[in-house]
């Protein structure tokens, strides 16, 4: 299980509003250290004043070791983070930080596709930047609701100019998943963040088509839960830990890692959605039922890690390396 890192104070030494509700946060560690090496995909936790802890990819260039770069969406409807940055953060404030932490991670290739639905364009401009500096071949398709409304359009256009496909809906309509497809050969990558419905779309034409090894996402909430995780979640659990070989009986309704903490045991968490991976355990004996939005259907096929913040288990026990 992944241990909890000790947070980084850094100040906020730049905002500027990129899109319509886009800010963009530019940090520097306080003390001016070199910050943590990441790579394109990584995202950190940002320790908001109130408390609220946030998960927001870096856009930043990951060769620059003296600034990270953030860009966070207005939501109205939201949890209220992105709120708080855009009403009460102000250059000079002094924030904690963690991370940096790769649950998106860009594979080594020579033939990647690019796939951005609005603020999902945040992790996939640094691996753009990444696969223009390999001298790969790359096809970035970025869809928005409008151009107004679509952060980094420039500084894409500046980096790739031919390459890069800004496709508004207001212009456009619907990214093509015809054309994706199409473009989405045996040997090319495919990297996609964005809304769900993008991200869902994605993956059932992918799937038939046999690419789905080729298909990498990130999303920034988990997908609903498929009946079958429903129903095995109303199944009682206990989990053996087998370090201390203590159980934990994990009642209807009652997330692994809530009843362990409420048992006594401190466990590593950020997001709680299944969506960062900070909570990763690896499973020794019994069969996870997987609801997290991180690994792959190869992964997930050979069952030997877990996320604790909302997956369950389709065997009555669990043993978890705890």
């Amino acid at each position: 299980m992944s241990a909890l890192a000790a947070p980084l104070e850094v100040q906020v030494t730049g905002m500027r509003l990129e899109a319509d509700g886009v800010m963009s946060l530019e940090m520097q560690a306080v003390d001016r250290a070199p910050l943590p090496e990441w790579r394109p995909g990584a995202h950190i936790d940002l320790l908001l004043p109130s408390g609220l802890v946030r998960q927001y990819s870096l856009c930043s260039d990951p060769r620059d070791r003296q600034r990270l770069r953030i860009a966070v969406l207005l939501e109205a409807n939201g949890r209220g983070g992105s709120r708080e940055v855009h009403g009460s953060l102000r250059v000079g404030q002094k924030l904690m930080i963690r991370g940096p932490r790769n649950a998106f991670p860009m594979q080594a290739g020579q033939r990647y596709l690019f796939v951005a639905g609005g603020i999902g364009i945040t992790p996939v401009l640094a691996m753009a930047q990444e696969a223009q500096r390999a001298g790969a071949e790359w096809h970035l398709l970025y869809g928005g609701r409008s151009r107004k409304s679509m952060a980094f359009i420039d500084e894409l256009l500046a980096l790739g100019g031919e390459r890069v496909s800004v496709l508004p809906t207001d212009e456009v309509g619907l990214l093509d998943l015809e054309d994706i497809a199409a473009r989405a050969t045996s040997g090319v990558h495919t990297y996609s963040c964005g809304p769900s419905a993008l991200l869902d779309a994605l993956t059932e034409r992918f799937a038939v088509a046999g690419l789905a090894e080729q298909l990498h996402l990130e999303r920034f909430a988990p997908a609903a839960p498929t009946p079958s995780a429903t129903e095995a979640g109303e199944q009682p659990l206990r989990v053996i830990l087998a370090r201390s070989g203590k159980e934990v009986e994990v009642p209807n309704g009652c997330t692994i890692m809530a009843a362990l903490r409420a048992a006594g045991h401190e466990v590593a968490s950020s997001c709680e959605q299944g969506v960062c991976g900070m909570c990763e355990t690896r499973v020794l004996d019994g069969v996870p039922e997987h609801r997290d939005m991180l690994l792959s259907e190869n992964e997930r096929a050979r069952g030997n890690v877990m996320m604790l913040c909302v997956s369950r288990a389709l065997t009555p026990t669990l043993t978890l390396d705890l």
